[in-house]
């Protein structure tokens, strides 16, 4: 089977502006189609591409006092892919755009964002098809295993990116680099700095988007920020001191992300604008879906949906984590999980919702933190096998 994500190689010589710009023209189409899908998704929920570019432009000053370079970056992207600066902010601060309630099952007006959408040029999906609610169902399952604990002493992540079934299409594999020349790959939205990966050193982290009450109120360090900085890590324990210095900026909405590193250590960071709160491993392995679990945030949780399946999908998970030899191949299995239906770890489209707007697993990933491996399930994970990615480090 072809690898069907673009593989995109930044050069080790280039600067922060360069690396932006070559990401932005090899990347240009895709970072069209997640503009376009992500002005829908603002629109339908009362925001106009417009407003959302406004309030990602109050998240560059913080952006900048954490790691100008990242700001250099964003404005080689938009140069590069013929947008602006204000709309690859927008891309990549997406979390902090989408209200707090937005894995409630609460309704917007969608009707005047979308016609203002509409007068600037963004195409549609499908025109006067509206996003479908259950839209809001969907996101992620994630698993870290440690070394201690796995069948080959290795350590493992594990994670399926649950969103837009249409977002495949804008998925990349970017291959980049720090200041300092160290390799990270990441799968990503175009136009995003960062997402699910794996650094040089045996970093690996991904991504569960959660809510809390203060998201989006007070501009802190960006979600997809967050990632970048700590795709940087040399371990979960220089992660930890990373999520210390960004909590000092402030954080600008919730998320949770899963990690694992080479030294043979787990670890889930939950983030919101109220702090931030570490997840230890239970008997070596670490969980999460898309709730929080640690009790210093759990009174900011904003209302769900029951249709999310946050709760069902973290028992599962655990299920699935009690398991002796947890592997490679107990991990794939992990993944293609489908015993809760449509609502499951590794989630099929529901052929009775409107196309453009079914949730689904758009990805699987699974990385050893210990030989720098990545396999890549590029499509609903039931249905491909995991392609290992070669030539990680050249």
């Amino acid at each position: 089977m072809n690898f069907m994500f673009p593989i995109i190689t930044l050069p080790h010589s280039a600067d922060a502006f360069t690396r932006g710009q070559l990401y932005g023209q090899a990347a240009a189409l895709r970072i069209r189609h997640s503009v376009l899908t992500y002005a829908k998704l603002f629109a339908c929920c009362g925001i106009d591409w417009q407003e959302a570019c406004f309030r990602a432009r109050s998240y560059a000053p913080v952006i900048t006092a954490l790691d100008a370079d990242l700001m250099a970056e964003m404005q080689g992207i938009a140069d590069g892919s013929g947008w602006r600066l204000d709309d690859i902010l927008a891309l990549n601060c997406r979390t902090e755009i989408l209200p707090s309630n937005f894995l409630s099952d609460d309704t917007f007006e969608a009707a005047a964002a979308l016609e203002a959408n509409r007068q600037a040029g963004l195409a549609d999906w499908e025109t006067g098809l509206p996003i479908d609610p259950h839209i809001q169902d969907g996101e992620c399952t994630a698993m870290c295993v440690q070394g201690s604990t796995s069948i080959d002493g290795h350590t493992w992540f594990a994670q399926n990116w649950d969103w837009i079934g249409r977002q495949r299409q804008a998925l990349v594999l970017l291959k980049t680099h720090n200041a300092q020349g160290r390799a990270m790959v990441t799968l990503t939205e175009a136009g995003m700095l960062a997402k699910i990966g794996m650094n040089a050193a045996g970093f690996a982290l991904g991504l569960n988007i959660l809510r809390s009450t203060g998201d989006g109120h007070t501009p802190g360090v960006p979600v997809h920020i967050v990632l970048r900085n700590l795709l940087d890590s040399d371990s979960i324990a220089d992660a930890r001191e990373r999520m210390a210095h960004m909590a000092t900026l402030g954080f600008g909405a919730a998320s949770n992300v899963p990690c694992a590193d080479a030294s043979g250590e787990v670890a889930c960071f939950e983030l919101a604008p109220a702090g931030w709160a570490e997840l230890q491993p239970t008997n070596g392995v670490v969980l999460h879906t898309n709730h929080f679990l640690c009790d210093a945030l759990r009174a900011k949780q904003s209302p769900m949906g029951p249709g999310l399946s946050s709760q069902p999908r973290l028992d599962t998970a655990e299920k699935h984590a009690a398991q002796q030899g947890l592997g490679f191949e107990k991990l794939q299995s992990f993944l293609r999980d489908e015993s809760d239906g449509f609502m499951s770890i590794c989630r099929s489209p529901d052929p009775a919702l409107a196309p453009q707007g079914r949730v689904e697993s758009v990805a699987g990933i699974v990385m050893n933190t210990h030989t720098r491996q990545i396999w890549i399930a590029p499509d609903v994970p039931s249905r491909v096998g995991f392609e290992e990615i070669k030539n990680l480090w050249v």
